[in-house]
């Protein structure tokens, strides 16, 4: 059991220590952060494979103290460190990636090219393994007693965690934070594209009772046809109809109740940071104008909890890397979503 007697959570943070500046080992932690360093299907700017380590640093300046919940992190928050060689899988596979998405843009076909052919069996091959791995991972953790949470890394990165958090939990829903549906079928032709997330997660989780989105505001015909054909198992709150409704005078306090009203006992937070207001996020890889606000997300995940239902598990996924507001605001999010989630289990 980690002794805190010595430690201050008001001083400064010793970067010797780990997130958060925190004394904890992965035994004597509660939650184990997993950083899934992976962006390999990612269509515009890259770079938040290697987030992990900008969250790190920019934690050591974010005080300990939640009044959402005040010692949640007194029972332990762990990082692991970064897989090194799941990190270079990604930065080659990538490299493959942008040649691909660069061919197919111009029209090209990809019967017609050898290379191109390889090339996308190569990355649809990376990504099954890619999903293999983080269901390894998180399952051996859940299976330890640990809460766990998955730092991306892009969206796709989440498919085995949930694929485990079903063997363990049986049914669940998920509250989908994002500016994009992520309903495409195989996104230029990657069978786990970062697009495809949610419609991977429907068709092979069927844990997975239902899928709440909250902040979309870019999407194709394609996955709006499959919202409107679930049979109401994706419910989405769009932001212009959040906006409008606003506007009208509703207040967020009403529609957060209903949005909470939606999700079953059990709830999974799959929060992609680009759901937020770019100011928020401008490296974020696709960054859309519009979204939510900070505390906005904070009072809908807290009444997750104060509704008796259960969280689960959480990622946090899309932070950008290059700037240090993009990694600053991501550990904030990431100490609160782990402070309610330790609360929600306790």
């Amino acid at each position: 059991m980690t002794d805190l007697s010595q430690f201050n959570p008001s001083g400064i943070s010793n970067p010797k220590a780990n997130i958060f500046g925190l004394p904890f080992t992965e035994e004597d932690a509660r939650l184990v952060i997993l950083p899934v360093p992976w962006e390999v299907t990612v269509s515009y700017h890259a770079g938040t494979a290697r987030v992990a380590d900008h969250i790190f640093q920019a934690s050591l300046q974010v005080d300990l103290y939640d009044p959402d919940a005040p010692d949640a992190w007194k029972q332990g928050i762990f990082m692991r460190t970064t897989d090194k060689r799941v990190l270079l899988k990604s930065d080659y596979l990538r490299k493959e990636a942008e040649l691909y998405i660069r061919y197919i843009a111009e029209g090209e076909a990809v019967e017609a090219n050898k290379f191109m052919t390889k090339t996308l069996k190569e990355v649809n091959e990376g990504s099954a393994y890619l999903n293999q791995w983080v269901y390894e991972q998180t399952r051996t953790l859940l299976e330890d007693g640990k809460l766990v949470a998955l730092l991306g890394g892009d969206h796709s990165t989440i498919l085995g965690y949930l694929k485990a958090l079903g063997e363990r939990h049986g049914s669940f829903g998920i509250l989908q934070i994002d500016a994009h549906c992520d309903l495409r079928k195989a996104y230029t032709h990657f069978t786990y594209s970062h697009a495809s997330i949610m419609y991977n997660v429907l068709e092979e989780v069927p844990a997975v009772e239902r899928l709440v989105q909250v902040g979309v505001r870019d999407y194709s015909q394609e996955e709006w046809d499959y919202v409107c054909g679930s049979r109401h198992r994706i419910v989405n709150y769009l932001d212009g109809e959040l906006a409008r409704r606003k506007f009208e005078g509703e207040t967020w306090q009403r529609i957060a109740g209903e949005i909470v009203e939606h999700l079953p006992d059990k709830v999974y937070v799959s929060f992609d940071i680009d759901g937020l207001d770019p100011k928020l996020c401008p490296c974020t890889g696709t960054p859309v104008p519009g979204g939510l606000e900070t505390a906005q997300v904070h009072y809908l995940c807290r009444k997750i909890v104060e509704s008796g239902r259960t969280l689960i598990g959480f990622d946090l996924v899309e932070v950008g890397t290059g700037n240090d507001w993009d990694a600053n605001v991501g550990a904030r999010q990431l100490l609160k979503l782990s402070n309610l989630l330790i609360r929600s289990n306790t």
